[in-house]
């Protein structure tokens, strides 16, 4: 029988404390309701203890969405912050109190400066006391992995029989590896049921090796039966552990950790993005499940075998993290395959060999100077190659702009190119994306909606590249465009036509069948 591992998340107390990733009230609710549609077990929210502020944001949490989700609060082993705790979870309907206090001989010795049997006398008392004001209270000891074996234990049996319902296991600096710390769980978890097989079994891994989801997995594979985890790994120093990567690690693998979580995993990338608009810090591209190019593929290799069959090289497929299907980026990379493939997706036949290979030269030659090829450029590329006249599918490009950008009135104006046509126009905005955005979408005749924007720098120095992504609407449909130059204007501006023309071409498509 496969088991159920809780998954509680503690984004809005270990991942807010990320320097310049400062949450206000109505950010943290944000995410908390998002993580309820995650369907999260527990929600960490805050320590209460360390400000009004942010006592009223767990508080205003578990009013919130404490209804079916467990919200909890971390507190030092000290009655005020237990306090602290239980008056700020007490709203939900299945509150929880958190109780940390370290177990390795650093912190004895060097942190509280008092013997060990005063500091797990200390834990005990703490459980004593919160088990008077709640039922269920977890205990945690702090920097577990650099701790004796046998005083650990000692701390967990005496803590336990205080009335303690979750025993979590904290790598607290990131120390341990995975051979290692599943022992450890193994050993504590064979010792923990025979004490109380009631009590559950958590771990809290860091990751300052990188090794934080490999020691969570390693841990639910020898016993642990709850993780602790934060949305894009955010956390102290290297973060946490991922907890999209532990969640999907045991959906991907799930007969060979003999588990399964109650995770909506179609909501994890769109968790992940909100996270990442309202702290301000970005997800790496080339991270895994939510990464930009987490299911993008360039090499030749990769989507001869993909367009063959997805499973070649995906063990899982993008919606079932929320994800548009598998992206294959046409770069000089690119084999003849996905270019015969994304030919054929603009409704044109590949053609003859020779012809083809003709065709396919000048690609490479595009991709070489472009670095990466879009729908729209197929397009020409194959209409120019061949002198098809097929005026009503002609797309746009930019032919010239002029920003201007003050504070008063930012104007941008406009040219652009669809087939022999050129069409010129200008409008003011907020700032000289917005003008630039609004003279577009005027000059198109298309009522989008801009739902994202992301610049990042490819490179370095006074010549830098910048790549603009963007993503917009178009009734109800997402479209993405992405273009890159040194000039970050005309790169937002190609990007926000490379979006215009996916959407022309998804109509046009749509029309023709």
């Amino acid at each position: 029988m496969k088991r159920n591992i809780l998954v509680f998340d503690t984004t809005l107390r270990d991942g807010e404390q990320v320097p310049g990733a400062k949450l206000n009230i109505q950010q943290k609710v944000e995410i908390a309701q998002q993580l309820k549609r995650l369907q999260v077990d527990i929600i960490e929210a805050g320590f209460p203890a360390s400000s009004a502020g942010d006592f009223q944001a767990v508080q205003e949490i578990a009013r919130t969405v404490g209804d079916t989700v467990s919200v909890t609060a971390l507190a030092r082993a000290v009655k005020s912050d237990i306090d602290a705790v239980y008056e700020s979870v007490r709203p939900a309907q299945n509150p929880l109190i958190h109780i940390v206090l370290g177990t390795s001989n650093i912190h004895v010795e060097k942190k509280f400066n008092r013997s060990k049997d005063a500091v797990l006398q200390m834990g005990v008392d703490a459980v004593r006391y919160a088990k008077t004001l709640l039922p269920h209270v977890q205990y945690s000891t702090e920097d577990a992995s650099r701790s004796e074996f046998e005083y650990l234990w000692s701390t967990i049996e005496a803590v336990v029989k205080a009335g303690a319902t979750m025993i979590n296991i904290p790598d607290t600096v990131g120390y341990a590896v995975p051979e290692e710390f599943g022992d450890l769980i193994r050993r504590i978890n064979e010792r923990l049921k025979n004490l109380d097989d009631r009590v559950i079994l958590s771990v809290h891994c860091h990751n300052d090796l990188g090794l934080a989801v490999a020691n969570t997995l390693s841990a639910v594979k020898n016993g642990a039966e709850k993780v602790e985890c934060t949305i894009n790994g955010l956390g102290e120093r290297a973060g946490n552990a991922s907890l999209e990567e532990v969640v999907m690690g045991l959906q991907v693998r799930e007969n060979y950790y003999n588990s399964h979580t109650g995770i909506n995993t179609k909501e994890l990338l769109r968790t992940s993005r909100l996270v990442s608009h309202l702290t301000g810090l970005d997800v790496q591209v080339n991270k895994a499940i939510t990464g930009e190019n987490a299911f993008a593929h360039s090499s030749g290799i990769h989507q001869d075998g993909l367009l063959k069959d997805k499973q070649v090289y995906e063990i899982m497929a993008p919606e079932e993290v929320g994800a548009d299907s598998m992206e294959l980026i046409l770069t000089a990379r690119s084999g003849r395959h996905a270019f015969r493939n994304a030919v054929e997706k603009m409704g044109f036949e590949a053609g003859d060999p020779a012809d083809f290979e003709q065709l396919f030269e000048k690609f490479l030659t595009l991709a070489d100077a472009k670095k990466e090829v879009y729908d729209h450029d197929v397009f020409y590329l194959v209409t120019q190659h061949r002198t098809i006249k097929a005026e009503e599918k002609h797309l746009y490009e930019l032919a010239s702009f002029q920003v201007v950008s003050n504070d008063l009135h930012p104007t941008a104006t406009v040219s652009l190119r669809k087939g022999a046509e050129t069409i010129t126009g200008s409008a003011v905005g907020d700032g000289p994306i917005d003008a630039l955005y609004s003279v577009i979408r005027t000059l198109v005749g298309l009522d989008v909606e801009l739902k994202a924007y992301k610049i990042n720098s490819l490179s370095r120095g006074k010549e830098a590249i910048g790549r603009v992504n963007i993503r917009i609407e178009y009734e109800g449909k997402v479209y993405s465009g992405r273009a890159m130059d040194t000039d970050i204007i005309k790169a937002s501006a190609n990007a926000f036509l490379n979006g215009i023309n996916a959407v022309l071409l998804d109509t046009a498509k749509a029309a023709a069948v």
